[in-house]
């Protein structure tokens, strides 16, 4: 293909994916909700000194500890993992709630935030889980560990236990996946909604290595379109009204992740196909949480993952999109309260088992 139709294929596309955004401009006017009590803290506020894990092929990973002001209400450290396109502050609402009380380690992932970036090879599934492996043994080298990952972050920690089973029960004492999979994502029908979806991912692959080609282009439109990429991200990520402070935030970080970055972790996510390995999970106490309207990572793969972890605990919030965390924060916050409860609980008995 010549240059010139290169560049217009990838404007083209890019121009598509905007008008199917704009299509839902309408009802991100009406969906709106007015601010809560809890909203006092701006986001993006929270910060902790940073501190710098080199991963196994070099590349700097930005992460931040939150120390409790005196002794921690639990022995147990939580490492929060967040997911695609995202950034450490996404999880604004469990950090406040955390702050002060529990050890808490967040960091952004390779090629996010403020961390370094990934060579096209180890953008993979499989290098954030060995990615979160030097996360712990840098910052968190003893102790118990509750960990918590949301959508690709989630599939981190998934990864990270099929490359390292054995901590979990000895160093790992609990997990929650939030809104997330272990396989099985339609990333084609998410992509390119009126595409039939057995063509999708096939079609959703080319027209993003099309776009990664020109990917200063499609950060200039979607630079140009603001206002439809905000309608997109209130439909997508949100499934009830929320604040527009709420979207405003989700769409700055997703704004932020340049193009490249997203069609680089792109293939990872129809290549996964980790059910397999989730039984490990078994052996602590685990959360899976999702919305019935999540149109991400849809709630069928948090049954599944139920279906396959023993003993597991589903949490389903009826409405709730994909951004629970923030949509759903204090429900949220309990459950984790809840998981760090029955994670301090486990420790005499395991101890005990030694």
């Amino acid at each position: 293909m010549r240059p010139s139709r290169a560049v217009a294929g990838a404007l083209a596309s890019a121009a598509g994916l905007a008008a199917a955004g704009a299509a839902v401009g309408v009802a991100h006017q009406r969906r709106s909700a007015t601010r809560r009590p809890d909203d006092q803290v701006p986001f993006g506020s929270l910060r902790s000194a940073p501190l710098t894990v080199i991963a196994d092929d070099g590349v700097p990973l930005h992460v931040e500890v939150d120390e409790p002001h005196e002794a921690p209400e639990s022995p147990v450290t939580v490492v929060l993992v967040h997911g695609y396109a995202l950034t450490l502050d996404c999880w604004h609402f469990q950090r406040a709630a955390l702050r002060g009380r529990v050890r808490t380690v967040l960091y952004d992932q390779r090629s996010h935030g403020r961390s370094g970036r990934s060579s096209l090879e180890n953008a993979t599934i499989e290098q954030l889980g060995e990615d979160l492996r030097r996360v712990l043994e840098e910052v968190v080298p003893e102790g118990p560990v509750l960990l918590v990952g949301h959508s690709m972050g989630g599939m981190s920690v998934i990864a990270f236990a099929e490359q390292h089973p054995h901590l979990f029960g000895e160093r790992v004492v609990a997990v929650g996946l939030i809104s997330t999979t272990a396989g099985g994502l339609d990333i084609g029908r998410l992509l390119l909604p009126v595409v039939p979806a057995k063509l999708g991912l096939p079609l959703a692959r080319r027209t993003v290595a099309a776009l990664a080609r020109r990917h200063r282009v499609v950060d200039g439109v979607r630079r140009v379109g603001r206002s439809v990429a905000l309608a997109a991200t209130d439909v997508f990520a949100f499934g009830d009204p929320v604040p527009h402070s709420y979207v405003d935030f989700v769409d700055s970080m997703l704004s932020a992740t340049p193009f490249e970055v997203l069609a680089e972790f792109f293939p990872s996510f129809g290549a996964l196909d980790k059910f397999h390995a989730v039984d490990v999970l078994s052996d602590v106490p685990t959360l899976i949480a999702c919305g019935t309207a999540d149109r991400l990572t849809s709630i069928g793969h948090s049954r599944k993952l139920h279906e396959r972890i023993r003993d597991s605990r589903l949490v389903e919030y009826a409405g709730a999109g994909h951004m629970v965390v923030l949509e759903r924060h204090e429900q949220i916050n309990a459950e984790l309260d809840r998981l760090l409860t029955a994670a301090a609980g486990e420790l005499p008995r395991r101890t005990g088992t030694r």
